[in-house]
């Protein structure tokens, strides 16, 4: 029979070993244990979800742009498939390159030392350096969604139509 003291302690080790596998409570938490730079997800994340599969999905508050070496885009809703060193099957993030958007298909981190990461626009893979995405960037408003917000309520105006009951039917008119 073992004494007190060894079940004490086993029982101590066994409850501080399970609360140290809390699951993460933010995506920014996620991405750092999966060994990938918080920077990835820009500031403004509402809500998000992840499942034992990998699968995540982050809600912005608005979909956005964020500048590092390249200008990316953010959908309203970024999704993919975690792993550690990588994001696969992603969607919801956009990289410009020469005046044209490419959808970001994956991310991946192959040797965290060697400083790199690499986004896959299904062309090319683009490299970046790691550091440019330590901290989670601002994300503003689009040029598209500014341009887009303009037209309607200059539209609005000159139609006489309140833009909160008609937003809609007037983007179908424009």
């Amino acid at each position: 029979m073992l004494p007190i003291h060894f079940i004490i302690i086993f029982f101590f080790l066994f409850t501080l070993t399970i609360s140290e596998q809390q699951e993460p409570t933010t995506i920014y938490q996620l991405l750092r244990s999966n060994g990938l730079p918080i920077g990835l997800i820009p500031k403004g994340v509402t809500d998000f979800t992840f499942d034992d599969s990998g699968r995540f999905e982050a809600h912005l508050d608005q979909a956005c742009n964020a500048k590092f070496e390249d200008e990316l885009h953010y959908d309203r809703n970024v999704s993919g498939i975690l792993s550690y060193g990588q994001i696969v099957e992603l969607s919801g993030i956009s990289a410009q390159d020469l005046f044209l958007w490419f959808p970001v298909k994956e991310i991946r981190v192959d040797v965290p030392s060697s400083g790199l990461i690499y986004f896959d626009v299904g062309v090319v893979f683009k490299q970046f350096s790691l550091s440019s995405f330590e901290t989670p960037r601002d994300c503003l408003a689009s040029s598209y969604q500014i341009i887009n917000q303009t037209v309607i309520k200059n539209a609005s105006r000159k139609l006489g139509i309140e833009k909160n009951d008609h937003e809609e039917h007037l983007v179908q008119i424009l």
